[in-house]
């Protein structure tokens, strides 16, 4: 890790559950901010939002496209995407003008999926960046500075209280025995099931996830107060209302395990990850 990464990561380390948005200005004096989120990501220390960048069209993806209509085992949504991207070469997922941001983004995963097309990825401007946890457990019990850097007392300070706070949880968790705990369920019921959708449609806004809106994000909002299964089931009624639909997650590589975990399993199929308004 080299001083200007060091440096960005204990920026972050001052946020509020090592958790900002990607464009926060906090980070405005870090030049090359691209590729110090690259290397710490490729490092596993931070994660962030994704998003597609290009997509092309690979020799699978040429030769569906020459079958006979009737033949072909895709959609007529995603045939035209398909056509799309043949015709362009390498082009952004922004110059694909139909269907709608959120269909088009899932067409292009699934198309992605089975190798019809190659996409390479980007960090998402309008998305977040975050501590994980493999970069909490480096940072706690693995990192060893070596050499000088220029850093400054505030910074100092956030990697200090980053180690109290996790050296304590780490330490109670240890040295603790496993108690049962009194649930306090009763104060979530005070969320009624329309707050939780404007608590959805504000994430989304604030996210900029084109009303495609990942369940964890949910989750770090309004758990606690309510339980897991209080929220799931609340998600079950705003659907079952056809006041949101609820879509199954298809490439979960981009996703950390925690994020994924997120998700609500189910008996077949992948879990459902997204949340879209209607």
């Amino acid at each position: 890790m080299d001083t200007n990464e060091l440096k960005f990561l204990l920026k972050l380390l001052g946020c509020s559950d090592y958790r900002s948005s990607y464009g926060a200005s906090v980070f405005n004096s870090f030049k090359g901010k691209d590729k110090i989120c690259h290397s710490l990501g490729q490092q596993e220390i931070i994660d962030y939002t994704r998003e597609i960048a290009t997509v092309k069209i690979l020799p699978a993806g040429q030769g569906l496209l020459k079958l006979d209509t009737k033949e072909i085992p895709i959609t007529e949504k995603e045939r035209r995407v398909l056509e799309k991207i043949s015709k362009s070469g390498k082009i952004s997922p922004g110059k694909i003008t139909s269907p709608k941001a959120s269909e088009r983004n899932e067409i292009l995963k699934t198309l992605t999926e089975r190798g019809l097309i190659e996409s390479e990825e980007k960090i998402k401007k309008t998305g977040e960046i975050w501590l994980t946890k493999r970069g909490t457990e480096y940072l706690r019990d693995d990192y060893v500075p070596k050499g000088t850097a220029n850093i400054s007392l505030d910074l100092l300070n956030n990697y200090l209280r980053f180690m109290r706070k996790t050296l304590r949880s780490y330490s109670e968790a240890v040295s603790s025995p496993i108690t049962p705990v009194e649930p306090s369920v009763k104060k979530a019921t005070n969320i009624t099931d329309e707050e939780i959708l404007e608590t959805i449609r504000k994430l989304d806004r604030e996210l900029g996830n084109d009303n495609y809106l990942p369940i964890f994000h949910l989750r770090q909002k309004l758990q606690p107060p309510l339980t897991r299964d209080e929220l799931d089931k609340a998600l079950y009624r705003l659907q079952a209302s056809d006041q949101i639909e609820l879509s199954t997650l298809q490439e979960a590589s981009i996703y950390t395990p925690e994020q994924v975990d997120a998700g609500i399993a189910q008996n077949i199929g992948g879990s459902l990850f997204f949340i879209s308004v209607n």
